[in-house]
């Protein structure tokens, strides 16, 4: 198979190296080439010597194969799309890196958009990356409206629809932790901030969080609940509808908040009017992102593995790219209770001086 020996004329500097000028340089058809450099089947029939001048001319002159052609071949682009409504947010952050940690131990790469919760975004960039000939799907607290022509896995996804497979929190679970970890503390005029709905896990949440106030028995008046409305990921989020909530002069002694993030805006909320965390209010977020712990006070909150569960959804979606496994609609993933220090008893009397 091979031509010659003889090494022929070296690429000029700067021209694109294909297997057509490495053949011209090894007096090699490009098949030998190709059959070397992808192992390919038959390539034992080739010389060991002619072997070793393939490899190293390739690393010589930095030949890469054509991911194109490469695709083309394989009908596969080895490739995912990812949708995320901010890359800066810690939660899409932290799971993100979950999906890239396996993806790399499989070959696979991924392009990421952020469309900022924009309905159309999300269509457009679905399309754009379909274009791209991405295998599947990866959507990170995105609200699909529709079926895809790929596979597609959501995490914190809660809708049922055709091809989607939803990583989700065991939401009922993450209720009662936190609410009975109140509840133990002596906690009964408890605050709530409920998410917005642009937030994927908001309705489950607080429809689970109530369900578990009625089997406490716990009163939730209207006035002890707030609602997030910014599509902020900072403690700004949590911020306003706390200030709301004391300027209400509602009384409580915990204040369970939709996400960590609204959780430190809260807390600085509440010291802002010259009460302590948690000797007046106790406070539980929920996430557990990478700053909780180091927050001050640091953080009682209920765990999401946020990488375990993008390290799931890319498991589970190469598997259905690969048709090696099928999937129920939905996979659910256990929460934990992380007591820190912004929780405590109650305070005896309820009475609190609050610095306007």
């Amino acid at each position: 198979m091979a031509k010659a020996t003889k090494r022929g004329t070296e690429p000029q500097p700067g021209q694109p190296i294909s297997l057509r000028t490495l053949g011209e340089y090894l007096n090699l058809s490009p098949a030998t080439i190709s059959l070397v450099l992808n192992n390919a089947p038959g390539v034992r029939s080739i010389p060991q010597e002619t072997r070793d001048r393939v490899t190293e001319a390739a690393a010589k002159f930095d030949y890469r194969p054509s991911f194109y052609a490469r695709s083309l071949r394989k009908r596969q682009s080895f490739s995912i799309g990812v949708l995320v409504p901010e890359l800066s947010d810690n939660y899409s952050s932290q799971v993100l890196s979950g999906v890239e940690e396996f993806l790399i131990e499989e070959g696979y790469f991924y392009l990421t958009a952020s469309h900022r919760r924009k309905p159309d975004l999300i269509d457009e960039y679905s399309r754009l990356l379909l274009d791209r000939s991405v295998e599947g799907f990866v959507v990170i607290d995105t609200a699909l409206e529709k079926s895809m022509n790929v596979p597609v896995v959501a995490v914190a996804g809660h809708r049922k629809i055709k091809g989607v497979t939803n990583v989700v929190l065991d939401q009922r679970r993450a209720a009662e932790l936190a609410l009975r970890h109140l509840y133990q503390l002596g906690h009964r005029k408890i605050a709530f901030m409920r998410g917005g709905s642009h937030s994927s896990d908001a309705d489950d949440r607080w429809e689970c969080l109530m369900a578990v106030a009625r089997d406490l028995k716990l009163e939730v008046p209207a006035e002890r609940t707030v609602y997030l409305t910014l599509r902020v990921s900072s403690p700004e989020l949590g911020f306003g509808p706390a200030v709301e909530l004391l300027d209400r002069g509602v009384d409580f002694t915990a204040l369970v908040c939709y996400n960590d993030v609204a959780a430190i805006g809260a807390i600085r909320a509440i010291m802002d009017r010259g009460l302590r965390v948690p000797e007046d209010i106790s406070v539980v977020g929920f996430d557990d992102i990478q700053s909780a712990a180091f927050h001050n006070p640091s953080l009682t909150t209920i765990r999401q593995p946020l990488q375990q569960m993008g390290v799931v959804a890319a498991r589970i979606l190469l598997q259905r790219i690969r048709g090696q496994a099928t999937f129920p609609d939905a996979v659910p993933i256990v929460p934990e209770l992380v007591i820190r220090a912004s929780t405590c008893p109650a305070p005896a009397e309820s009475g609190r001086s609050v610095r306007s």
